[in-house]
């Protein structure tokens, strides 16, 4: 049966820099959760990320609100191994000229094993928001079912977008190559 990882943030990494909020040109916040919907974007003019605390680069690492932000590094290793289902949207990272780009997964699968996870829960009528009734409100434990992944080598689970998923080839891919700021946990 096939392996498969939650690709997370290593928040421990000695010395690391932290990002802030996607902005425009003209430093307004850009929306965060568009990057969460499986789509592909376009943008007009660059984003760009605060830094602070400035610190040592990493190749992975999360920005305000999960977003992923990759080293050229890491979208080389993917165009090596042929990764399809991921847009790099190129953005410019405060006080520093390495080029950087927001990882954007395109696909989305519905593959929660709820009965496999330690804890679920689903957004109910008593919780006052009825557009998201019947949706995931926590997981705890998270496990998929990989019988529902088919080819997908990385993706975000339905329901649980903040979650990016990848396949085993690809995590020892990423710790072959060395890349920096990653942290995986089995699913």
């Amino acid at each position: 049966m096939p392996r498969y990882f939650d690709l997370k943030d290593d928040r421990y990494h000695p010395g690391r820099w932290h990002l802030g909020n996607p902005r425009d040109e003209q430093g307004q916040r850009i929306n965060p959760w568009q990057f969460f919907n499986g789509r592909r974007l376009e943008f007009q003019g660059t984003i760009r990320f605060p830094v602070k605390p400035d610190g040592v680069e990493l190749d992975f690492c999360w920005a305000a609100f999960s977003i992923p932000v990759v080293h050229g590094r890491f979208v080389q290793l993917f165009e090596r191994l042929g990764v399809q289902d991921v847009q790099f949207i190129p953005v410019q990272v405060e006080g520093h000229t390495e080029p950087f780009f927001i990882l954007n997964t395109l696909r989305t699968l519905r593959c929660v094993d709820d009965a496999r996870c330690e804890e679920v829960q689903y957004f109910k009528p008593e919780d006052e928001q009825p557009e998201k009734v019947g949706e995931y409100k926590f997981i705890a434990g998270l496990r998929i079912d990989p019988t529902k992944v088919g080819d997908a080598r990385i993706f975000r689970p339905w329901g649980w977008t903040g979650s990016l998923i990848v396949s085993e080839d690809l995590k020892q891919a990423l710790e072959a190559e060395r890349i920096t700021g990653t942290r995986f946990v089995e699913v």
